[in-house]
C-alpha cells in the first residue's frame, strides 16, 4: 500500500471512530432527557360529577363494547413532555369508557351485558389531553366518535363529540400538574356531556331503536345544567 493510501485509510478510521464516539456520548443524554412516569408526575383523570343524559321515553339500554385509540399518538399516557413530564395513570380509552359507563349507569341506561343491550356503542378516541395553547395556558381537548349500533338489525350511526377547556398555567410543578389534571377533566366532562345530551345521539336513537312496541322512540333533550 502506498503512503497516500495508508493516510487515506487512517483518516477514514479516525472519522468513523469520532462519529461512533459522538453517538455514544449523545445517546445517554437523549435517554436521560426522556421523561419517565413516576408517582410524583402521574395524574388520575376522572369524570367527577356524572353527566345526566337526555331523556328517552321509553329508554333504551346501552352497552359500551370497547374503546379504540385512533389518535396516532405513540405515547398516549404522556400528556406533557416539558418540566419532567406529566403522565396519566391509565390509558385514555379506559378513562373515556369508564366515564360514559358511570353516567349511563347513574341514569339507569346501562345494560347488564351485551346480550341484553338495545344499542351497542363502540368508541373511537381521536384526542385526549393537551392541545396547542397560547403562552402559559393549558388547552385541554377530548375528541371521539361513537358508533351506535342496533345488534338486532345491524344498522348503525356515528355520533361525534368533542370537549375543550382552558386553564391558566403555573410556575410551580405541583400547581402545574393540578391545573393540567383539572383542565383535562373539564374537557372530558364537556365531551361526554355533548355526546349524552346532544342532538346527534337523539337522532341516532330515534333512527336505530323502535322501542318494545316497534314504534319510533323520540328523544327529549334535557334542560342544560347550570355550571
Amino acid at each position: 500500500m502506498t503512503f497516500s493510501g495508508s493516510l487515506r485509510s487512517a483518516t477514514i478510521s479516525l472519522c468513523a471512530l469520532f462519529a461512533g464516539g459522538l453517538l455514544w456520548a449523545t445517546a445517554p443524554r437523549a435517554n436521560a432527557d426522556e421523561p419517565k412516569p413516576k408517582p410524583e408526575n402521574t395524574i388520575n383523570v376522572q369524570l367527577g360529577e356524572r353527566v345526566v343524559p337526555q331523556k328517552f321515553s321509553p329508554a333504551p339500554k346501552f352497552w359500551i363494547a370497547d374503546a379504540i385509540d385512533r389518535s396516532g399518538n405513540a405515547q398516549p399516557m404522556l400528556v406533557m413532555r416539558e418540566r419532567g413530564g406529566v403522565f396519566l395513570d391509565k390509558p385514555p380509552t379506559t378513562t373515556v369508557k369508564e366515564a360514559i359507563e358511570q353516567s349511563l349507569k347513574a341514569a339507569n341506561l346501562l345494560a347488564a351485558d351485551a346480550g341484553s343491550a338495545d344499542l351497542v356503542v363502540r368508541i373511537y378516541l381521536f384526542h385526549f389531553g393537551l392541545a396547542s395553547g397560547s403562552g402559559m395556558d393549558f388547552f385541554g381537548k377530548v375528541e371521539f366518535t361513537m358508533v351506535v349500533k342496533n345488534p338486532k338489525t345491524g344498522e348503525s350511526q356515528e355520533v361525534k363529540a368533542a370537549g375543550t377547556s382552558i386553564a391558566n398555567g403555573a410556575f410551580r410543578k405541583k400547581t402545574m400538574q393540578k391545573n393540567v389534571q383539572e383542565n383535562i377533566e373539564a374537557a372530558l366532562h364537556d365531551a361526554i356531556r355533548n355526546f349524552l345530551r346532544g342532538t346527534q345521539l337523539k337522532e341516532a336513537v330515534a333512527a336505530l331503536w323502535k322501542g318494545p312496541d316497534g314504534t319510533a322512540v323520540p328523544g327529549e333533550a334535557a334542560k342544560p345544567q347550570g355550571k
